[in-house]
């Protein structure tokens, strides 16, 4: 009977402890989610800034408040950016050139990956080397040797400098996510595969590289996301409206004597859309891929 009275006693000496307790965790989540979602309204208020911004007037951008609303929405800065400012040629060299730079890449650095990780040779260690320090070189240190070398082989105003500089550029960073993931990629796989008698190629193309998919898609959107944002390169390279891109293509809204900043805030507006919906639809697989690409302890 006293032991029964006993843990009885004690039982109810813990229940308020604990209720306590967890009022106190749910206290700390709250404040924990209200100031998490302070920061989200200030990551989130630059993008509704700039889409208020881009349906105002000259005058209403340079008369009133920066945080005003417009007061007459002037959608025909989107039609203007659109038609006038020749956004739709831009948009599509953005893509394209995107695209490709994107899947050059990835096949490169995946090969690349491949014969320094699943393949025996003398200088493995060096060419591995040599490419994740060119990750450390700034970028706008090359771009004089790059202009000379392109001026050379005529490829100045052409859009294979551009594909080409994007490519070298995003090579180390990509190899480097990829290296974390072959030295967890099962060998036993592609032993096997020599075992029923497939070529080094077709262990590459059909089992290797099927298995990468997840951290390909990381890599894929990292640099598609660089490629999209890139400016300097477009603006030494690229000198006729035939091959820009939708970065340099907003200095045509930018005047001598006048500057529409309407069309220019729909012009950012428009290229930041594809690159905004990319991220929040496949924002999983960035994590997904990141947690495969890591080293396993």
């Amino acid at each position: 009977m006293s032991e029964v009275r006993t843990q009885n006693t004690t039982t109810t000496v813990l229940a308020p402890k604990i209720k306590k307790k967890s009022y106190l965790n749910k206290i700390g989540f709250g404040f924990l989610y209200l100031i998490l979602g302070l920061f989200a309204v200030i990551q989130i208020y630059p993008l509704i800034w700039l889409v208020f911004f881009s349906l105002k007037t000259n005058q209403e951008v340079f008369g009133m408040s920066p945080f005003s609303l417009p007061q007459d929405p002037q959608w025909g800065n989107y039609l203007k950016a659109w038609t006038s400012g020749n956004i739709g040629l831009y948009f599509f060299n953005s893509v394209w050139m995107t695209i490709l730079s994107v899947f050059l890449t990835i096949i490169l650095a995946s090969l690349v990956t491949f014969a320094v990780t699943r393949m025996h040779w003398k200088l493995s260690g060096l060419v591995l080397g040599l490419f994740l320090v060119a990750y450390m070189i700034p970028l706008h240190s090359t771009l004089i040797p790059l202009f000379n070398m392109y001026n050379h082989a005529n490829l100045i105003d052409n859009p294979a400098s551009i594909v080409l500089s994007y490519t070298a550029f995003n090579l180390p960073l990509t190899i480097m996510i990829l290296l974390g993931f072959y030295k967890t990629f099962p060998r036993e796989i592609e032993e096997a595969a020599v075992m029923d008698g497939c070529s080094v190629h077709r262990i590459f193309f059909q089992v290797t590289l099927p298995m990468t998919i997840p951290v390909l898609s990381t890599t894929a959107i990292i640099n598609m996301i660089y490629n999209w944002n890139e400016f300097v390169f477009v603006n030494t390279f690229i000198s006729s409206d035939k091959w820009k891109t939708l970065t340099v293509g907003i200095n045509n809204f930018v005047g001598q004597y006048l500057t529409d900043w309407g069309a220019i805030g729909a012009t950012l507006v428009i290229s930041i859309v594809p690159i905004l919906l990319a991220f929040l639809f496949l924002s999983d697989k960035i994590v997904e891929g990141m947690a495969a690409g890591s080293v396993k302890g």
